[in-house]
C-alpha cells in the first residue's frame, strides 16, 4: 500500500479509502490510485483484512452430488450473484440430503471463517441442520417449502406454476389432465402436484390418480407407457422436463401423435426443452433471480444481526412458456 501511496502521491490512508471505496475521495485521486494498483500488479491482503475486520468476504455454498438441472442451476445462480457481489464462495457438497451431513458441511465452512451459508435444500432436513448452525453463523435456504419457524428461505412458487401449466391445457379445451410426480418425498413434487388437484377441483375437472416416482426420463417413459394405452388421455403435465421427455418418447412410441392427439407441459425450462420433437411448452424457473434474491436475503439478515427479526420468505413467480407440445384436444 505504501509503494502505491508513494507512485500516486497520496498517503497510504488514501489507498486504503479507495480500497474500501470511501466516497470521500476526489474521482481523479481514486483513478491515480487504482492506476498506481494496476501498475504495480497490487493484490489486497485478504488473511490481513480478514484479521482487521472479522469478515472474510467469503460465503459457504452447501449443495449435493446431483445432475438435475434444477438444483445444479440454483447452486450456478447462487455463486454467479456472489461472485458478482464481490464474494468468494466455498462450496461444500453433501453425498446424501439427511440433517447429520448437512451438520457436517455447516462444520467444514464455519471452520473455514464464511461470513454465511446458502444451502440448496429440496429437503426438510437440510433447513433442519442449517437450525443447528453456530450462532452468529446466518443461513438461508433456497428450494423446498417456507417454514415460518426455520432459516430465511428464498423458493419458487411450485403451486403457481403447476397451476398455470394446468389450466393452460383446460383453456385448450381438454376435459382434464393427468399428471406424472417427481419423488414424493420432495415439497416441490408435492407443491406441483396440489397446484394441479387445486387447479381441476377448481374446474370441476375430474381428477385423475397421480403416481410419485423419480425425476428423471426413465420414470417419465414408464408412464407415459401407461398413459399412452388409455386413448381418453389428450392431456399430461410434467413434473419436471426429465419427466416430459421420457413422456413424449412412449407417446411416439405408441403412435400417439404430439401435440395432435396428447398435450404434454414440462416444468423447469431447461436449455435443451426448445428442441425436443416437439418443442415442450413448460413452466420457466428463473434460477439467475433466485440467486439474486438468496444473496440479499443472506446480507440483510446478517447486516440487521440479531435484531434481523423473524427469517423472511421471499416466494419467486414463475412463467408459463407456451411451444409446439400443446393443442386443443382430437374433437375440438
Amino acid at each position: 500500500m505504501r509503494d502505491v501511496a508513494k507512485l500516486a502521491g497520496v498517503s497510504h490512508q488514501t489507498v486504503s479509502r479507495v480500497l474500501n471505496e470511501h466516497p470521500n475521495v476526489k474521482q481523479e485521486t481514486r483513478t491515480r490510485v487504482l492506476e498506481a494498483m494496476q501498475s504495480l500488479n497490487y493484490r489486497r491482503n485478504l488473511a490481513a483484512r480478514t484479521l482487521v475486520t472479522r469478515r472474510s468476504h467469503t460465503l459457504g455454498l452447501i449443495g449435493f452430488e446431483t445432475t438435475l438441472f434444477g438444483p445444479a442451476s440454483m447452486l450456478h445462480g447462487i455463486e454467479d450473484a456472489a461472485r458478482t457481489a464481490g464474494y468468494l464462495v466455498s462450496i461444500a457438497t453433501v453425498r446424501n440430503l439427511e440433517r447429520g451431513e448437512v451438520l457436517d458441511a455447516v462444520d467444514r465452512l464455519s471452520q473455514h471463517a464464511v461470513d454465511g451459508i446458502i444451502a440448496i435444500a429440496p429437503k426438510p432436513a437440510v433447513t433442519n441442520g442449517l437450525l443447528q448452525a453456530p450462532a452468529g453463523l446466518y443461513c438461508v435456504a433456497v428450494g423446498g417449502a417456507g417454514d415460518p419457524d426455520a432459516v430465511p428461505t428464498v423458493r419458487i412458487d411450485n403451486a403457481a406454476g403447476s397451476r398455470a401449466a394446468t389450466r393452460h391445457l383446460l383453456e385448450l379445451g381438454h376435459r382434464t389432465v393427468h399428471h406424472v410426480g417427481g419423488p414424493h418425498d420432495w415439497p416441490e413434487a408435492q407443491e406441483r402436484v396440489q397446484g394441479w388437484r387445486d387447479t381441476l377441483y377448481e374446474a370441476g375437472a375430474p381428477v385423475p390418480p397421480v403416481g410419485f416416482g423419480s425425476w428423471n426420463a426413465e420414470w417419465g417413459h414408464r408412464q407415459g407407457q401407461e398413459l399412452a394405452r388409455d386413448p381418453g388421455v389428450t392431456a399430461i403435465f410434467c413434473a419436471n422436463d426429465r419427466i416430459a421427455l421420457g413422456v413424449l418418447r412412449a407417446l411416439h412410441e405408441a403412435g400417439r401423435r404430439v401435440p395432435e392427439e396428447v398435450s404434454v407441459v414440462g416444468f423447469d425450462d431447461m436449455p435443451d426443452s426448445g428442441y425436443f420433437l416437439p418443442p415442450l411448452t413448460t413452466v420457466r424457473q428463473d434460477f439467475a433471480e433466485m440467486g439474486r434474491r438468496s444473496l440479499t436475503l443472506l446480507l440483510e439478515h446478517m447486516a440487521g444481526g440479531e435484531d434481523a427479526g423473524p427469517p423472511a420468505h421471499i416466494v419467486v413467480s414463475p412463467e408459463l412458456v407456451v411451444r409446439g407440445s400443446t393443442a386443443p384436444p382430437p374433437s375440438r
